[in-house]
């Protein structure tokens, strides 16, 4: 049974790629800073391949002890991720987003590498539609998603050699507690939904069902990527 590891991987995105994997019979470890988050999804995955493990992705000993303790590793998918919105133009705000968002997924990707490497395993990335084009209301979002996305074709090619493929998904309004702000705001989700070609909000399963696929042997010769699941709305 092959082993991935889903940092943020206990609710939104996250825990639909950590569900998805799992259906597809991967063992999983779902990794979150919150000790509650990480208790109750816990809970809910007894029994089903999947363990939740706390992890702080901005703190190198949190991420070394856990990828030491997790033995052959065949997956990671970067979920761990943060918005404060127009927070975000307090230059502290801003420094904390890029951390966690940009800096965390560098600094797990390093860490995994080395076991991702022995397996022959893959990367999937987090970054947004908001890498494609601005977010005026969250620049520290919009800049550490645009930098996800970069860090993901550079790695693809720095680590290709040795097997190891990095890809990135482009994830665009998708029902989570994110954006519940913006589903209780019919003016707003009209603005989303008429521009998006599919006419849904997209669901994390969605998301997991991709990021499964790219760490699958079906995606044995793509890399570099960034593969937008948006449902049509980045090309309108």
């Amino acid at each position: 049974m092959k082993t991935a590891l889903v940092t943020g991987g206990t609710r939104g995105i996250g825990a639909g790629v950590s569900r998805a994997l799992v259906d597809r019979g991967w063992r999983v470890i779902a990794a979150a800073a919150d000790p509650e988050e990480v208790e109750g999804f816990a809970k809910n995955a007894t029994g089903r391949n999947c363990t939740a493990r706390l992890l702080d992705v901005t703190d190198q000993g949190s991420v070394d002890a856990l990828v030491s303790d997790v033995g052959a590793l065949h997956g990671l998918v970067n979920c761990a991720g943060i918005l404060k919105r127009e927070e975000e133009y307090d230059l502290a705000v801003f420094e904390q987003v890029v951390a966690v968002n940009l800096t965390g997924t560098m600094r797990m990707c390093v860490a995994a590498k080395p076991l991702l490497a022995a397996s022959g395993g893959a990367i999937v990335n987090m970054a947004s539609m908001f890498a494609i084009f601005g977010a005026p209301h969250a620049p520290g979002y919009s800049a550490s998603k645009g930098g996800v996305a970069q860090l993901t074709k550079a790695l693809a090619v720095q680590w290709g050699p040795e097997g190891v493929r990095v890809n990135a998904i482009a994830p665009g309004w998708i029902e989570t507690e994110m954006t519940a702000p913006l589903r209780r705001d019919a003016a707003r989700e009209t603005a989303v939904l008429s521009r998006t070609p599919l006419g849904r909000w997209g669901q994390p399963a969605d998301v997991g069902a991709m990021a499964a696929w790219l760490l699958s042997e079906e995606a044995g010769f793509v890399t570099g990527g960034v593969h937008p699941v948006d449902g049509g709305y980045a090309v309108k």
